[in-house]
This record gives structure tokens, sequence and C-alpha cells, in this order.
């Protein structure tokens, strides 16, 4: 068994270089929103939800993001209505918020 049940990473990363990122859309707040909303709900720790920070996850374009594991879901949220429903609904019950949801990319082929 794993020692958290599910792990959701927050792209926080910035790019010094002007392009668009997650942290400009306040991903900082809204991963430690998160993690505060997951423990009040009591979901937090061994056995439950990890709320985590990531550097670059790579769909900036898309952003701010967040990926559920070992679920492989990926987010885009707007506010803390948007990450409350995450957390809640995915984190706390295994729902996945529909609304929410990013399109699935295809993994880029390499030749072996």
């Amino acid at each position: 068994m794993s020692y958290y049940k599910r792990h959701a990473f927050f792209c926080t990363n910035l790019r010094e270089d002007g392009r668009v990122c997650c942290r400009q859309a306040d991903s900082l707040k809204m991963r430690e929103f998160a993690k505060k909303l997951s423990k009040e709900l009591g979901i937090s720790g061994p056995g439950g939800v990890r709320v985590n920070a990531s550097g670059c996850l790579d769909r900036c374009a898309e952003g701010p993001v967040a990926v559920i594991y070992p679920d492989e879901v990926w987010y885009s949220y707007a506010n803390e209505d948007d990450v409350r429903e995450i957390v809640e609904s995915h984190l706390g019950r295994g729902e996945v918020v529909e609304r929410l949801l990013l399109p699935k990319k295809r993994a880029a082929k390499t030749s072996s």
C-alpha cells in the first residue's frame, strides 16, 4: 500500500523571462489554500493525501495547473472555489471534477 492515497501537485513555477506561468495566477496562494483545507477536512497525512508544490509541469498556457496522482488527473483552476471543489471532491471523495479537467495530452513517441 502507498504511504499516501493521493498526491496533489500544484505548479508554482515562476518564469523569469516574462512568459506565462502558473505563479502569475496565484498558484502559491492556491497551493497553500489546498494544503490548509485538506488538513481542516482531516484528509491529509499518511493514508490520506499530500498537497505538494512542483516546478514546471509543462502546461503553462493551460494554467494554473494541478495534477493528482496516482489518478493522473490534470486540472486548471481560477480561484479558491475551484480549488475547494478539487480538494473536497477529488482528494476527499475520489470524484473527478469534470468541469475543471484539462484535455489529456498524448505522450510523444520515442524511437528505439
